[in-house]
């Protein structure tokens, strides 16, 4: 007998390889086969089998023949058969390792006890059923086209939704053929500087993520840091940056140190990039959650030729969505979709539709508002718990977003950092997200994600955050 593939698609939902050859009657073969089935995991604990009637018009073989083959397999302990469910593998039945393979699978690292770390959401918050109602509805009204190539633009739904929505929430303004779809922030950045859409030198941030800044190196831009205080980034200091035709700002809420951008600093980023022709990288990374007045509308607004405006919704709803966008100058719309390419090739259809009507439902909007309500009283709680157990310890930053800055005395970070990881809690110090070539008097701290810790684990991840604390400074 050859090689046979079992096509049960229907009673078991997969089809199955079986290795008909060798030595022996046609029952010793198919007891072999599905015995090696079993071994290597093909044939998983739990799995259920096709009737022996199928089987054996799937293969060819007469009833009595598969009949036997499960009796034999039930006696040997690799199945079990119970009336009513069918003859199933054998929970205890687990697949023989390679001489080859390492006797033991590779450890992973244990989970952290209390999770700190910045740029989370709550999982656990992800809007299930009504994410799940939208992918139905998009999917029963999607065009048939819908599921063939994919325009490098983003699906028209897509970009209306957004349109619409960025329009009304963050003052951005936009058409839908100004908006081109893209995976996230990262992506974007891949895109406009790996496919030389923009060229570096590029100004940041003193302070930012160091893998945005790896990423740009990666595409040989240079990145040049612009010093921050309680007003945000000194945006004055751009036009003295020679060969600088581009800036990279967090002006909603500078991350990861809290502050948002001055207005008269938004207008001196403005100004600049008129007068030099430059172009201004405005990352919303979380605009839509501030908790002590209603969000600040982006810098887009200002200048829509001027500034190209990157979002997500890593922080909105799921980093595992991969679903982002960017709103272009006219001019720069072509050049990106050059870029691109002429397919889609990183965001999937289906989401996109499924964002689209989670968006026009008003599904979207329901669930900022919740989560609001929720970050904010985490919050909150993090500002109540230090006031009584760390008072010499200040929170910096505006009300908003997903994490915290804990201002700590001068030399007293790297300790804290280390005491963090004793006691298995992950979370950042700062100087982690400075920039190497920063001019500015180095700052200690901790950054803090309050959103990250399930509801029942964040009460106990605040108190073990209060034990790692440096205590009071002693008096000179």
């Amino acid at each position: 007998m050859a090689d046979s593939w079992v096509n049960s698609a229907k009673r078991v939902g997969s089809d199955l390889h079986l290795d008909l050859t060798g030595p022996g009657s046609r029952r010793a073969v198919l007891i072999r086969a599905l015995r090696e089935a079993v071994r290597d995991g093909r044939l998983a604990p739990g799995t259920r089998l096709p009737p022996y009637r199928s089987l054996a018009a799937d293969l060819g073989l007469a009833r009595n023949t598969v009949a036997d083959a499960y009796a034999e397999l039930v006696a040997e302990g690799w199945l079990i058969a119970r009336q009513g469910s069918g003859t199933r593998v054998a929970p205890r039945a687990e697949p023989v390792r390679s001489p080859r393979a390492p006797k033991k699978a590779p450890t992973h690292p244990a989970p952290p006890a209390h999770d700190l770390r910045q740029g989370q959401p709550d999982a656990a918050s992800f809007p299930r059923s009504a994410w799940l109602a939208a992918a139905r509805r998009a999917l029963n009204a999607a065009p048939n086209e819908a599921f063939g190539p994919a325009d490098s633009r983003g699906r028209t739904e897509l970009r209306r939704a957004l349109a619409e929505y960025l329009t009304r929430a963050r003052g951005v303004r936009t058409t839908p053929d100004r908006i081109v779809v893209c995976s996230g922030f990262a992506h974007a950045l891949r895109l406009l500087f790996g496919g030389r859409v923009l060229r570096g030198p590029l100004a940041v941030e003193s302070y930012g993520l160091a893998f945005h800044r790896s990423l740009l190196e990666a595409a040989s831009v240079r990145t040049v840091p612009l010093s921050l205080d309680e007003s945000g980034a000194r945006t004055g200091e751009l036009r003295s940056l020679k060969g600088v035709r581009a800036v990279l700002l967090t002006p909603a809420h500078q991350f990861p140190t809290g502050g948002p951008l001055h207005p008269e600093r938004r207008v001196a980023a403005v100004d600049w990039a008129r007068t030099c022709g430059g172009v201004i990288l405005e990352d919303d990374y979380d605009g839509e959650f501030r908790y002590d007045r209603e969000p600040v509308g982006a810098i887009q607004g200002l200048d829509p030729e001027r500034v190209v405006y990157l979002g997500s919704v890593s922080k909105s709803l799921s980093p595992a969505l991969r679903l982002g966008w960017m709103v272009l100058p006219e001019h720069l719309v072509g050049p990106v979709l050059t870029a691109k390419g002429e397919r889609e090739a990183w965001a999937s259809v289906a989401d996109q539709l499924t964002l689209a009507e989670f968006i026009a439902s008003g599904h979207y909007d329901r669930h900022i508002r919740r989560m609001r309500q929720r970050y904010r009283a985490r919050r909150d709680r993090l500002v109540a718990t230090l006031a009584a157990r760390a008072p010499h310890v200040a929170l910096t930053g505006i009300a908003a977003g997903l994490h915290a800055v804990l201002h700590l005395p001068p030399g007293t970070e790297r300790a804290a950092v280390e005491a963090a990881a004793r006691r298995s809690i992950a979370l950042d110090g700062l100087a982690g997200f400075r920039h190497p070539a920063a001019t500015m008097p180095a700052r200690d701290g901790l950054v803090v994600g309050y959103a990250t810790p399930p509801d029942h684990g964040y009460g106990p991840a605040v108190e073990a955050l209060c034990r790692i604390l440096p205590p009071v400074p002693r008096e000179s």
